[in-house]
C-alpha cells in the first residue's frame, strides 16, 4: 500500500503492532511507486518494524541476531544510498531497544528533512540516517507475510528544501 502523492520534508506519526510472533514489516519513505522488475520491494528508505521474537526465529549458524536489529533499523533499498548514524554495514541500527512485543502498540515518530531521517520509538529518538540519495517520494506500508496493524497514521508536511530531479522518484499517474 502506498500514498497517492509524494512527500519530501515531513513528520510521520504511526502506531503499529504485530499480531504474530516474529513478524517482519516496515514503512518505506521517499519510495518508488512500484517495485523494480527484479525486486519485491520498492526503492526508498525502510524504517524497520520487526516483532521481538524475530531474533529467535532467524538464528543463522547458531548465532542469534542482536535485538538492535529488531526495530527501528533504517536502510536504503533498491539502490538508495544513505549515511548511517549508528552503522551496521550500510544500515543504521537503533541505539536502544524500545519496541514492545506481540499485540502491544508501538509508536514511531519519523522526521524526514532534506535527506536526513530521525526516528523516535515510543517517545525517544534512537536512530537516524543522513545524506540520502533520494529525498522525495511516496510512503509505502510493508508486511512480509505476518499480520500487522496500523493506526493513527498522520503526516505533517514541512516546507520543501532544495531537491533536484535526480533526488526525486518518478511520479506515477
Amino acid at each position: 500500500m502506498r500514498s497517492e502523492k509524494q512527500y519530501e520534508n515531513f513528520i510521520m506519526l504511526v502506531e503499529w503492532r504485530h499480531m504474530e510472533a516474529g513478524g517482519n514489516s516496515g514503512v518505506f519513505v521517499w519510495s518508488d511507486a512500484i517495485p523494480g522488475e527484479k525486486d519485491r520491494l520498492p526503492g526508498g528508505v525502510e524504517v524497520q518494524m520487526l516483532e521481538l521474537d524475530w531474533v529467535n526465529q532467524n538464528i543463522r549458524d547458531g548465532v542469534k541476531p542482536p535485538i538492535a536489529y529488531v526495530h527501528g533499523e533504517l536502510f536504503g533499498v533498491g539502490g538508495v544510498v544513505t549515511e548511517p548514524d549508528n552503522p551496521r554495514g550500510t544500515r543504521s541500527k537503533s541505539i536502544e531497544n524500545r519496541a514492545l512485543g506481540k499485540g502491544q502498540w508501538n509508536s514511531y515518530k519519523v522526521v524526514c528533512v532534506d535527506g536526513t531521517i530521525k526516528l523516535s520509538v515510543n517517545g525517544k529518538f534512537v536512530n537516524g540516517i543522513s545524506k540520502s540519495s533520494i529525498k522525495k517520494g511516496y510512503l509505502c506500508l510493508e508486511s512480509e507475510g505476518a499480520e500487522i496493524q496500523f493506526k493513527n497514521f498522520q503526516i505533517v508536511e514541512l516546507p520543501p528544501g532544495v531537491t533536484s530531479e535526480a533526488q526525486t522518484v518518478k511520479k506515477v499517474f
